[in-house]
């Protein structure tokens, strides 16, 4: 069962903590997107943001996005942001405004042949795994420029910038160096002009440390919990 939660009172607590940590950094509020990750939670939930003015909202899993997006106002921005498996990218080519965990050429050229039928260019982050855990998805950051280069040349998806899932830690200062990472990762790529790709997004920090990753210049926070409340895994769909 869901538990009860006050919707408002989480919108207005994050608010007031992006806006906080803008102030810090010296950052614009309007330069920061917030990513509400509706994973597990049902349309019902997500309508309630909606109607509180998020229009961008994150999913993990394909099948629940598809179920969600028939379900709720066209004007919503769906963000693909977890692992997507190449033979599911054709469920969300028209639909997703977009995919922030891309890790590989091969990936990317299922998005680019899927976005070609809907006559469309797909926005694509580029997931790199700063932090090399084992368990995590994403390319190295020793790799991340190749494999931009050979992303850049496909004419239907359009590398917007770099993605990344830190670390669980139990203090969010342990992922300061990771965020500044990628975005020194992402200055650097910027600063070679490829054809195709801007940086100018970086996807970064989550409900327990999006304030330490905007005050080191995350322009887009994936933030469920802290919106949503604790996840029911019993009930989710899958």
């Amino acid at each position: 069962m869901e538990e009860q939660i006050n919707i408002e009172d989480n919108l207005k607590r994050v608010e007031s903590n992006i806006q906080a940590a803008c102030d810090r950094a010296g950052r614009d509020r309007s330069e920061v997107t917030l990513i509400a990750v509706s994973k597990t939670h049902p349309a019902e939930m997500v309508q309630k943001f909606y109607d509180l003015g998020v229009r961008c909202f994150g999913e993990n899993k394909v099948q629940e996005l598809e179920t969600k997006f028939d379900a709720l106002p066209a004007d919503i921005n769906w963000h693909m942001i977890g692992h997507l498996q190449r033979n599911k990218v054709k469920f969300i080519a028209e639909r997703i405004a977009m995919i922030h965990s891309v890790d590989s050429v091969r990936l990317a050229e299922t998005i680019d042949k899927e976005a070609a039928k809907h006559d469309r260019v797909i926005p694509i982050l580029v997931e790199v795994n700063m932090a090399e855990e084992e368990s995590k998805f994403g390319t190295t950051s020793e790799d991340t420029a190749a494999l931009i280069m050979e992303i850049s040349k496909l004419r239907h998806v359009s590398v917007k910038g770099l993605m990344t899932v830190a670390p669980d830690v139990p203090d969010p200062e342990m992922n300061r160096g990771v965020f500044r990472n990628l975005r020194k990762l992402s200055v650097d790529i910027a600063n070679k002009n490829i054809d195709n790709v801007t940086m100018d997004v970086l996807s970064m920090g989550m409900t327990g440390d999006y304030v330490v990753a905007i005050e080191e210049g995350a322009t887009m926070v994936r933030v469920g919990t802290g919106l949503f409340g604790k996840r029911d895994y019993g009930t989710a769909s899958h």
